[in-house]
């Protein structure tokens, strides 16, 4: 009998946040859902105050390792250790932040050591964050560098019931994106879609599509030399490399029914020509999963929304599709090792 996966650590995020409150919603709906055992790392006080103020009933186990997780989970939030916070929705600061590292650099630690299965992260003030120091864009930066990578080996894939798609270029103005873009860069991110796709999704032969730059792809060379001088060989790299590489296609017809059923995962070149369609299509279920890391890691695809953080009114879908896709992953990965 094989045994049973090790839990998912999940981290706080900012506890002004809505994660809180959505991780309590997440696991009072645990056992209609089927999930697979989890603890948040810190945030005792404030996971329970944000229940509270949600109008859900949450027991919490506090727990000094995560091998005691699963005995807890059915009675019981597993929260590992001490750490926390004064919970005040929508009021971020350096409190709040402070606790949001330590759980990510705790939750982070225990994926790399296999002591979680993988990683679930909820939403970071990023503003805040930086106020104490931290000095990467992001988390996906934070994990590439945890697992001793650059942060370009790191690809953020957008994946819901509808549209995976991958943004070449991410967080950088839109101007800087046709001086950004590389052949060697799209490829490569195109190979770790591949390799991904065929791990973690268990898709026997992927097929990616590939977006093109500018207005019809360029219209060959009318509306831009992108498509054609930098895009195009790329593709043709992966085709050669035996990946099942389509493209440069114009972006504006790539996303619908049709078009979506001729490829596995989308590959574009800037972060909103990917975010827009996944957004447009799955915004409740979409998840944001890292590809290309030793370690299994997703997260809802939204952020802290303090607009609405202790409202109520959260949805809390995306969460337990992060959750339900970590563990997916995790399982296949026991299945099929890394070579």
């Amino acid at each position: 009998m094989t045994p049973a996966l090790p839990p998912l650590a999940v981290s706080l995020g900012d506890p002004a946040g809505v994660g809180p409150e959505l991780i309590a919603a997440v696991w009072a709906r645990r056992k209609a859902l089927a999930l697979p055992p989890f603890a948040v790392v810190g945030g005792a006080g404030v996971l329970a105050a944000a229940a509270e103020r949600r109008g859900i009933a949450l027991p919490v186990a506090r727990l000094e390792s995560l091998a005691d997780a699963d005995a807890a989970f059915d009675r019981a939030l597993p929260v590992l250790g001490d750490a926390d916070a004064a919970y005040t929705p929508a009021k971020a600061g350096a409190e709040g932040a402070r606790l949001a590292l330590a759980s990510l650099e705790r939750g982070t630690a225990l994926a790399l050591t296999g002591e979680a299965s993988g990683l679930v992260t909820m939403p970071v003030a990023k503003a805040a964050l930086a106020q104490i120091g931290f000095t990467h864009p992001g988390q996906t930066e934070f994990l590439a560098h945890a697992c001793g990578l650059g942060d370009k080996d790191a690809v953020m894939m957008l994946a819901g019931p509808s549209l995976r798609a991958v943004p070449v270029t991410i967080h950088c103005a839109l101007a800087e994106v046709p001086r950004l873009l590389t052949t060697a860069m799209i490829a490569a991110k195109g190979r770790t879609v591949a390799e991904a796709l065929a791990r973690d999704f268990g898709i026997a032969s992927p097929r990616i599509a590939v977006c093109g730059l500018n207005p019809h792809a360029g219209e060959q060379g009318r509306m831009g030399r992108e498509d054609a001088d930098i895009i195009a060989p790329a593709v043709a790299a992966l085709v050669a490399e035996g990946i099942a590489a389509t493209g440069p296609h114009p972006a504006d017809a790539l996303f619908s029914p049709r078009a979506r059923n001729t490829y596995d995962a989308a590959l574009a070149m800037y972060h909103d020509q990917a975010l827009i369609p996944v957004k447009a299509l799955d915004f409740d279920e979409g998840v944001n999963v890292t590809l290309g890391l030793p370690i299994v890691r997703t997260s809802p695809d939204h952020g802290t929304a303090f607009d609405i953080a202790g409202k109520g009114i959260a949805d809390e879908s995306a969460s337990i599709a992060a959750i339900r896709m970590a563990g997916a992953i995790a399982a296949r990965r026991r299945h099929k090792p890394a070579s």
